[in-house]
């Protein structure tokens, strides 16, 4: 599909001293992921499930000649936290981002955001918040949620630490992350069999293991690492909520 930017006007995204704010909308369509009908007329790009680079290398040009742009992401978490990653990297955070997924994920439940044609609407018609944004060592946004366990989905050994307060120390069956919508950014816990689920907010996560898998938003690291870390980047990205 021809990757033209088109321009409409929202007016549920006005400012006082801008009563209609001009909107460049672009929709990636990641995968065999449906195109909800309200989609339809605007300018599409398809890539593959999980977006790469080279998916991303003529898109976002197209994107700088408009001080307010908007790319409509349909896809699963995976997508959503690739194209946070771009814009990251590509120092494009001022690109507002919206999200549909056709059905419930880890980051649609934690940003409270709708799915299928009621997400699709909210993309064209909602406005943008800025959230924390989470990244990890390698340089690679979380958008939903992590989870490390050791190799073989079994059992993880190591220490990690929520800033300056232990999360754990010595066997747990998986260590989660998430981003939070408010600072400080991120949180952690550790999995035990038999208790309760216990949060630990932080700025940063940080993991010393025997051998660690990582899953982050659907997608598995594909060796065990020693080390890992997750914390909040110094600027913010938008997502339309």
């Amino acid at each position: 599909m021809p990757v033209t930017p088109a321009a409409f006007v929202s007016s549920s995204a006005t400012t006082a001293d801008r009563p209609e704010l001009i909107l460049t909308i672009h929709v990636l369509v990641c995968g065999d992921h449906a195109l909800p009908e309200s989609l339809s007329a605007l300018p599409r790009t398809s890539a593959p499930d999980l977006p790469a680079k080279p998916d991303f290398d003529t898109l976002l040009p197209t994107l700088d000649e408009d001080t307010d742009a908007r790319l409509v992401v349909v896809g699963g978490d995976g997508a959503l936290a690739a194209t946070v990653t771009r814009l990251m990297r590509g120092e494009r955070l001022h690109v507002e981002v919206a999200y549909v997924a056709a059905e419930r994920t880890p980051a649609t439940r934690l940003y409270g955001l709708p799915v299928a044609e009621s997400a699709a609407r909210l993309a064209v018609s909602g406005s943008a918040s800025q959230l924390p944004l989470i990244r990890d060592d390698s340089g690679t946004a979380l958008v939903g949620a992590a989870t490390i366990t050791g190799p073989d989905e079994g059992p993880l050994v190591g220490e990690a630490y929520a800033d300056s307060e232990r999360v754990f120390s010595g066997e747990i069956t998986a260590l989660r992350v998430t981003p939070t919508t408010t600072l400080p950014g991120v949180r952690a816990s550790a999995g035990r069999r038999l208790l309760r689920t216990r949060w630990l907010p932080a700025r940063a996560v940080q993991l010393g293991a025997v051998g660690a898998v990582v899953t982050r938003d659907g997608v598995t690291t594909p060796r065990a690492v020693k080390r890992c870390s997750f914390y909040r980047d110094d600027r913010g990205w938008l997502l339309v909520r």
